[in-house]
């Protein structure tokens, strides 16, 4: 009889655990959305205040990241690396990363000048043509992060870069250069295309997400009480 009664309360211990479990998730993805909320509005916040010119005092990423950035310098075009598999409409091809070495200053700041299309030989680097002497860029600061997928162990072959991160740089570059990435939106004629997307922070995904495991409780409850407390045939007239 108690083995019975042990049985017997196996499934419902299991929907328990089933339903507390999906809700948690179904909270989590949740918290997740209004943390990515926050992340939009400080972008929207840090993109409308004014613009931060660069200077030789090293900046604090964290307190710069999303804002507009103005600098004024010369570009080091040995320095320069190209962060491959960039597609643009369809075309691979890379990003040109190049140190700005900021005018009277002995540190540079990496600048993302934007997308050229990738020759038949990855061997042969595409043309980029840079301007010799002083130029002012303006673009928004980004941290570049490793949580990337790398397609082998060859993460640098040259100036050909699977992906890049300001350690990785700093480790293969011999140079002082700011926390972060210009991303270049201003214009300068080089032929490189700057077209670059708005940030997508996948607020709606995680609200997708909680349905899902919200539903998935819903469901897992409906199957336990349906199976459990079937419906009984009415009784014939």
């Amino acid at each position: 009889m108690r083995a019975e009664r042990r049985s017997g309360a196996w499934p419902a211990i299991a929907t328990i655990a089933g339903v507390a479990i999906t809700l948690a998730l179904g909270n989590w993805q949740l918290d997740r959305a209004a943390e990515k909320r926050a992340l939009k509005a400080r972008y929207e916040a840090q993109a409308a205040q004014p613009p931060i010119d660069l200077g030789s005092v090293a900046l604090d990423a964290s307190e710069v990241a999303l804002r507009r950035i103005r600098a004024k310098g010369v570009f080091e075009p040995r320095y320069a690396v190209y962060v491959d598999n960039r597609i643009h409409r369809g075309t691979p091809g890379y990003h040109v990363v190049m140190p700005l070495k900021l005018e009277h200053a002995d540190r540079y700041v990496l600048v993302n000048r934007g997308w050229v299309p990738r020759r038949s030989s990855r061997s042969d680097l595409p043309d980029v043509r840079t301007p010799p002497g002083p130029v002012s860029v303006s673009g928004i600061a980004v941290i570049p992060t490793s949580r990337t997928l790398e397609l082998s162990d060859k993460v640098i072959e040259g100036a050909i870069w699977q992906n890049l991160t300001i350690e990785r740089y700093r480790a293969a570059m011999p140079l002082a250069i700011q926390p972060f990435v210009l991303r270049q939106d201003s214009a300068l004629e080089d032929g490189l295309v700057r077209s670059w997307d708005a940030p997508d922070f996948g607020i709606d995904k995680h609200y997708g997400y909680a349905f899902q495991w919200f539903a998935l409780a819903l469901t897992t409850f409906a199957f336990y009480a349906v199976t459990r407390f079937p419906r009984r045939p009415r009784a014939q007239a």
